[in-house]
């Protein structure tokens, strides 16, 4: 196999330094270039179209995350995971929306390191685990008020559609047991899954059953 080729980006070259030694240690990895700054990186990044950038945020010339997205703009293929001081979930989100793959926080132990830059090129996302329970939690918080906003919008009938298609009911049986034509509970399942944003049946029973909708039946 071809080896992970790597370009490291940050300002300090002591740094620099101790990367390409623990990179270059590992059979599998590749440093192909280092930069001191954002206009090198990306110059870097199109001369050598690497499979991975280690990206420090904080560094002359263009901010972190105008890099990120210049280097998905110019070199698509090419992984950014950015190896940070700051440990903070808004800087996180922010490199996940500009294209980043991964996020680690510069204390993370060697073999972190190592593990994260195998992962985004793989095609993974990796999140430094000091940073992941605040936003899972975060994430829940958000989604929580909307399921209980499209169980409220929910009409009777739809709610009785939706509990006949969780127990495996067909179109053709519940338009029987409900007296409505088949084009009729085609349509409310269309809107069911519209309104709760779930896309197949394994989601609908899955929604039903974590709601207690299927326990009287």
């Amino acid at each position: 196999m071809d080896p992970i080729r790597l370009i490291i980006a940050d300002d300090h070259a002591v740094l620099r330094a101790g990367l390409r030694l623990l990179l270059e240690s590992q059979p599998d990895l590749q440093v192909v270039g280092e930069a001191g700054d954002g206009w090198e990186t990306l110059q870097l990044a199109e001369q050598h179209k690497p499979d991975v950038i280690l990206l420090d945020l904080s560094m002359p010339g263009p901010g972190g995350l105008e890099v990120i997205k210049e280097i998905k703009r110019r070199v698509p293929r090419a992984k950014v995971l950015v190896l940070t001081m700051h440990e903070d979930e808004g800087y996180l989100r922010s490199v996940l929306k500009a294209g980043g793959s991964g996020y680690v926080v510069k204390k993370a132990a060697d073999t972190e390191l190592l593990s994260a830059i195998r992962s985004v090129h793989r095609g993974g996302v990796y999140i430094d685990p000091s940073l992941t329970r605040g936003l899972v939690e975060e994430i829940l918080e958000e989604e929580a008020p909307a399921k209980k906003l499209g169980e409220e919008v929910l009409s009777e009938r739809e709610r009785e559609v939706l509990v006949l298609l969780a127990l495996g009911h067909t179109n053709q049986e519940i338009a029987e047991k409900l007296c409505l034509s088949v084009k009729t509970v085609e349509t409310y399942r269309a809107r069911i899954q519209e309104k709760l944003q779930l896309r197949s049946r394994a989601a609908l029973v899955r929604y039903a059953l974590e709601r207690g909708l299927l326990k009287a039946q």
